[in-house]
């Protein structure tokens, strides 16, 4: 008599569950009586959105590898091999790819190829490929290529902070250090990681000291090889020195040697 009981109950329940989802299917039904041409245009335009997205995301990654290509072709021809004034010699025939009789020839090629990623192609290639193609300039056309990069050093992105680095060295070069130090200057104070503290300010002591400025670079060695000896990571270990900072050492070694002997003693096994 027991499980007749609970075997009924349960029939009550299923019986409960049935007319309730009877119910709301109805009410569904009612609702979308009359709606039927409206769901067909409704499901229509999400399939044609996902077609649109689908191949939108087809055309932006074969849009994407053909960037690449063309901007590793531009980077291919910037760095290739000068060939031999004489004869070829066995290396320059078993080197792949250009080869370009003068600095000049190269630069230019390269000049061109970046211009067309530039034209071509969004960010990220767009900027960098403008970057490049700007220091290339400086071969054949300064004052045009210091044109470009002191435009492009205006952003605050990785590539405003190389071109600014790269406009620094292009004035220090020429002999204008005034402004080249500003500019060494205004990278050191921005923090940035893809040119450090350490190495604009290593540069701008290299200025110092053309300029007859041979105090003042000794005491901008002398901080950059401090803080570096002084330096620890998370673990409260010595941090081995950056190259900027090995170069400092080397260059206030030469430059004060005096000043030098002051510096805290480098960590044994950093060499």
């Amino acid at each position: 008599m027991a499980k007749y009981k609970k075997k009924r109950v349960r029939e009550l329940q299923q019986d409960r569950f049935r007319d309730t989802a009877m119910t709301l299917f109805e009410r569904l039904g009612d609702r979308l009586e009359g709606k039927g041409q409206t769901i067909l245009y409704a499901l229509a335009g999400i399939a044609v959105l996902t077609l649109i997205t689908l191949l939108f995301l087809r055309w932006n990654h074969r849009k994407t590898e053909e960037a690449q290509r063309a901007f590793g072709r531009a980077i291919s021809i910037s760095t290739a091999p000068l060939a031999s004034a004489s004869a070829e010699s066995l290396d320059d025939v078993q080197t792949p790819g250009p080869k370009f009789s003068s600095e000049a020839e190269r630069a230019q090629k390269a000049i061109e190829e970046f211009q067309k990623v530039a034209a071509k192609y969004g960010e990220p290639y767009h900027s960098k490929a403008r970057y490049l193609a700007a220091t290339h300039l400086l071969t054949v056309d300064r004052s045009k290529g210091i044109s470009e990069l002191t435009e492009l050093s205006k952003s605050n992105q990785e590539v405003g902070v190389l071109s600014k680095f790269a406009l620094a060295q292009a004035h220090e070069a020429d002999g204008k250090y005034e402004e080249a130090a500003t500019l060494y200057r205004e990278l050191a104070a921005a923090e940035r990681q893809i040119v450090t503290p350490e190495t604009a300010n290593l540069r701008l002591a290299m200025v110092y000291i053309k300029q007859g400025k041979n105090k003042e670079a000794s005491d901008l060695l002398f901080t950059i090889v401090e803080a570096s000896r002084k330096a620890k990571g998370d673990d409260q270990e010595p941090i081995p020195p950056s190259g900027a900072a090995s170069e400092a050492s080397r260059e206030l070694q030469k430059l004060d040697p005096d000043r030098f002997a002051q510096l805290p003693a480098a960590t044994p096994s950093l060499g």
